[in-house]
């Protein structure tokens, strides 16, 4: 008797072993299979938005380069043209020249930042933050120690402050904005907030603006967090991005 309750007692362990193996495998391979499908997911967001910043960078190149400069070039022709005292249509022409020379360094400007490369990320924002300075107060305090980074992330960073201040100039009554950049030993942390009447993320956040943001950060595989400032008044982006990268194989024409 005491043999087979022995041995019954045995055979359910080992099933209970079995059962538990095989559940574990399963959890697993669950978790493997979740894991693959997110890091898909990051790689599809990441092509995405390098194919948009390829085709705004061939554009904005295109309207730089050769509209913007066969605009000077009239400009300077119709500066030298002998209008035979007929000052007011030369002023006229003059005028509306310089009008679309400026509306195609600004679409350029728009579409893609072509010199940020060679100026990087910090002077690139002070010339937006100089060009917004009519319609808001915005300081930047970059920390001691920053680096330039790819030019993949300092593009995205910058579409990051540009599509914040936008959404904050359209739907928010602030009058200041803060831009805080830091280069720590794991992560740089970008840290942007505003004094307006801030937002309920749940409610907006399928709004085109967050989800442009949003979608810049995850191609850079990045943490990020939306909080209220102080008193609920304004909104707070904080952004941590790894040193070493996930995607490292970007390069300088993204």
């Amino acid at each position: 008797m005491i043999l087979i309750i022995v041995t019954i007692a045995v055979i359910i362990s080992f099933i209970l072993l079995a059962y538990k193996t095989f559940i574990n495998r399963i959890v697993k391979e669950k978790n493997a299979q979740y894991e693959a499908e997110v890091l898909h997911q990051k790689k599809l967001v990441l092509e995405n938005i390098k194919a948009q910043e390829e085709e705004r960078k061939r554009i904005a190149i295109m309207i730089h380069d050769d509209i913007g400069n066969r605009l000077n070039i009239l400009s300077l022709w119709l500066n030298n043209l002998d209008t035979q005292g007929d000052e007011l249509i030369k002023k006229n022409i003059y005028n509306q020249m310089s009008s679309l020379i400026d509306a195609s360094r600004s679409i350029s400007h728009s579409l893609y930042p072509v010199n940020l490369e060679s100026v990087g990320l910090v002077l690139y924002a002070e010339e937006l933050i100089a060009n917004l300075s009519h319609k808001i107060n915005i300081s930047l305090q970059v920390m001691p120690g920053y680096t330039k980074k790819d030019i993949f992330i300092e593009v995205q960073l910058y579409r990051i402050i540009q599509e914040f201040t936008t959404n904050v100039l359209k739907h928010s009554t602030a009058t200041d904005l803060w831009i805080y950049i830091k280069d720590g030993l794991q992560n740089t942390r970008m840290i942007i907030s505003d004094n307006g009447q801030g937002f309920e993320y749940e409610q907006v956040k399928k709004g085109m603006g967050i989800k442009n943001i949003e979608s810049r950060i995850k191609s850079m595989n990045a943490d990020y967090k939306w909080k209220k400032t102080f008193l609920n008044k304004g909104s707070r982006l904080i952004i941590k991005i790894p040193k070493h990268n996930e995607f490292p194989n970007q390069n300088s024409s993204d």
